[in-house]
């Protein structure tokens, strides 16, 4: 009789389960059947979005030349290269000192101290290049591989293709600058699921007040009420279905409402980082006054990914030329501002996330949209215009080799000449040490089936470790 009883009560639970599975919504969507296609080197992602256009001559690509040179026009220049064509100087050295670091000697700017210790971790890519002079459609392009609008973003593809970790969080989560600056151009599009089922959009997270809105639900709603509307809810959305046929959207919403009420539970704890220890906050800096708020984001990060949450990609800088890393004007200012924001908390997550076991599983990705010109921008402060042709980004842990520098630029750092780069090569690359041939990730859509690469891309093998 026991025996007999313990396996109806087991026969129960696997029954819940099984429902929950076959349940429409998130995992009834993903295109999980197969994949990953190989044994992935990373489970997760975490993408420091460096909104604006980080100058790599002024970060990470080191250019003596510029010095020697400043001042003196760059001959053959298109004036038409960047976006102020009647702003045009000479070629403006660095304002800022580099030196070598780690047992690999990769060259840093001084405004990043407390990264240059990580160097050894970092697979730098130099040769990076797109085809986009404008920030909206350029971080278009960066985020979806397109610079239209419409597109699914790297972020949906990942958490189509792999599904989610842990059932009660988004898969997908993106955090945009909270020091009051806005959203970077193109606003939403940049994590929006395009033609992929809705669920697996970007959920955005404030770390500076209610992280999440309507969360919590009222006071005098107890869970069991709450529990029957949204019983309620699924069933005629359920009826509408049968009667309608399938919608995606409504397949979504299904799934956002049953999500929802997961994460009355199990987000309020991811999200709280009181429980963090003294040693850990002050690591990443989060009671310095000019870090604190991204030091609370790369932390938040580090906390999701290790509770199984897919993608989480933090943006660094906001709207306007001079509120992100859009150094038109006063470059050094510009630059050594947003450093100082990012600088030790990137630092202590890369920290963080290798003493906890979770770097060999966690790609982490640093870069932007595009680079910036070699050459001055004129003005009372010159800062430097847009740069299509060459930029810097790095890629650590999960299967990114560590030490290593990929690619090269010019001797200014104009344009990319040695193993160039495209975005569809990082993007393959991203989705390759996730177990992923982009070639074969693909949804039909229209009558033709679509990739995050489009119709090109090639993994970039020798940051691969």
């Amino acid at each position: 009789m026991l025996a007999r009883c313990g396996a109806g009560f087991g026969l129960l639970a696997l029954d819940r389960l099984l429902a929950e599975e076959a349940a429409p919504g998130l995992r009834a969507e993903a295109n999980t059947a197969g994949l990953p296609h190989f044994a992935p080197k990373a489970k997760r992602v975490i993408w420091l979005f460096i909104n604006g256009g980080p100058s790599q001559v002024d970060t990470f690509d080191h250019k003596p030349e510029l010095a020697k040179r400043d001042g003196e026009p760059l001959a053959g220049f298109d004036a038409n290269t960047g976006f102020f064509a009647g702003a045009v100087g000479g070629l403006m050295k660095s304002p800022f000192a580099f030196r070598q670091h780690g047992e690999s000697g990769a060259w840093v700017s001084e405004i990043f101290p407390k990264l240059a210790a990580h160097v050894d971790r970092m697979a730098f890519v130099k040769s990076c290049w797109t085809d986009s002079n404008n920030h909206a459609p350029a971080l278009l392009r960066v985020n979806t591989g397109l610079t239209r609008v419409g597109y699914p973003c790297t972020g949906s593809w990942v958490t189509y293709g792999l599904g989610s970790e842990n059932r009660d969080l988004p898969g997908f989560v993106v955090m945009v600058d909270t020091k009051g600056r806005g959203l970077p151009k193109g606003y939403a599009q940049n994590w929006s699921a395009g033609f992929l089922p809705a669920s697996f959009q970007g959920t955005t997270i404030d770390t500076a007040g209610t992280p999440i809105a309507n969360l919590a639900r009222r006071a005098a709603m107890t869970d069991r009420e709450q529990r029957a509307q949204f019983d309620l809810a699924a069933r005629l959305n359920a009826r509408h279905r049968d009667r309608t046929g399938t919608d995606g959207e409504l397949e979504a919403r299904i799934e956002s409402y049953e999500l929802a009420y997961r994460m009355q539970m199990t987000a309020p704890e991811a999200l709280d980082l009181t429980a963090e220890t003294r040693e850990t906050l002050d690591l990443y800096g989060l009671n310095d006054p000019t870090c604190g708020h991204f030091a609370r984001q790369c932390l938040t990060a580090r906390r999701l990914v290790e509770r199984g949450v897919r993608f989480v990609q933090i943006y660094s800088g906001g709207e306007e030329n001079q509120q992100s890393w859009d150094g038109h004007a006063d470059i050094r200012g510009n630059h050594a501002g947003f450093a100082a924001e990012t600088d030790r908390p990137i630092a202590a997550l890369l920290e963080d996330l290798d003493r906890r076991g979770l770097l060999d599983e966690t790609l982490v990705v640093w870069g932007g949209e595009f680079g910036r010109l070699p050459i001055a921008q004129k003005g009372d402060q010159p800062g430097r215009d847009h740069n299509p042709h060459a930029f810097t980004m790095w890629l650590a842990g999960g299967g990114a080799k560590g030490g290593v520098t990929y690619g090269a630029s010019d001797e200014f750092g104009f344009k990319a000449v040695e193993n160039r780069v495209s975005v569809n090569d990082i993007h393959a690359t991203i989705l390759h040490l996730l177990g992923l041939d982009h070639t074969r990730l693909t949804h039909r859509f229209n009558g033709r089936d679509f990739r995050l690469t489009d119709v090109s891309g090639d993994v970039v093998r020798g940051i691969v470790a």
